[in-house]
């Protein structure tokens, strides 16, 4: 049974169209990597899922249930969202930034209780920053903000993570990190990701768009070719292997290289 359903759905902003006709389904479990230029719709599809932006036309299902349907308290108990780091966070604590994702199952009367704060230890645990949870989150590097931000919507227990450039501004060995943590979680992810490599390394399936198309959905070796890269991010491509895992590597260079 699909998770997510996406039936022909278009977005127009300021009377452009962003997304058109785009349909397709997400299973439990996948980790599903979003591809594409910049501008081809793929913040845009994020926005859609968290119910920030109304389809122009067509219908976004969560659980089989039309997305416009659910409450705001009750879609934050099914989708989080990891972002670029957010400013306003910067004066919290990391256990302050991590205990936000209680918000969606909490009345305002209601305080942490002793079973909140056990599974705030959990997913501080999980992510490698329990022994950190006291000090400001400012003072974390920036794998490490990345991460107590993951703690933070794993602690509104989700069904689906979406994941709007979770490596922007990591060094490679926090990029690993950050995709290896999602990669365990044993839940559905929509990842928007850059670097086809690591998407390549860690996606189950990719969806590539292109000025606001689906122009390919299907396993990394079926979408990480040169006949369908290279006439969507208008470089020259050649595709081999990853000399560390089974999987497509993608190299792109300038027409004077050749």
């Amino acid at each position: 049974m699909a998770l997510v359903r996406f039936k022909q759905v278009r977005l127009e902003l300021q009377q452009q169209a962003v997304l058109h006709s785009v349909s397709f389904e997400l299973q439990e479990r996948q980790f599903v990597g979003l591809i594409g230029p910049n501008g081809a719709g793929k913040t845009s599809l994020l926005r859609l899922l968290q119910a920030e932006y109304q389809p122009t036309s067509g219908q976004i299902e969560l659980d089989q249930q039309p997305l416009q349907q659910y409450s705001r308290p009750e879609l934050a108990r099914q989708v989080a969202v990891v972002s670029q780091l957010p400013g306003h966070l910067f004066d919290l604590t990391v256990q302050d930034v991590v205990l936000m994702g209680l918000i969606p199952h909490k009345k305002l009367w209601q305080s942490t209780s002793a079973a909140d704060y056990q599974l705030l230890q959990q997913q501080l645990d999980r992510v490698g920053l329990l022994h950190k949870q006291q000090q400001p989150f400012a003072r974390l590097s920036g794998g490490e903000q990345q991460r107590a931000l993951l703690a933070r919507a794993l602690l509104q227990q989700p069904r689906l993570l979406l994941l709007d450039e979770p490596t922007n501004h990591l060094d490679p060995y926090y990029q690993h990190q950050m995709m290896q943590l999602c990669k365990a979680l044993g839940i559905a992810v929509i990842a928007s990701i850059h670097d086809l490599n690591l998407a390549s390394c860690y996606c189950d399936r990719l969806l590539l768009l292109h000025q606001g198309q689906l122009v390919a959905d299907g396993p990394v070796e079926q979408v990480l070719t040169t006949e369908v890269l290279q006439p969507v991010f208008r470089s020259y491509c050649l595709v081999d292997q990853n000399p560390f895992l089974a999987k497509p590597r993608v190299n792109f260079g300038h027409p004077e290289w050749l």
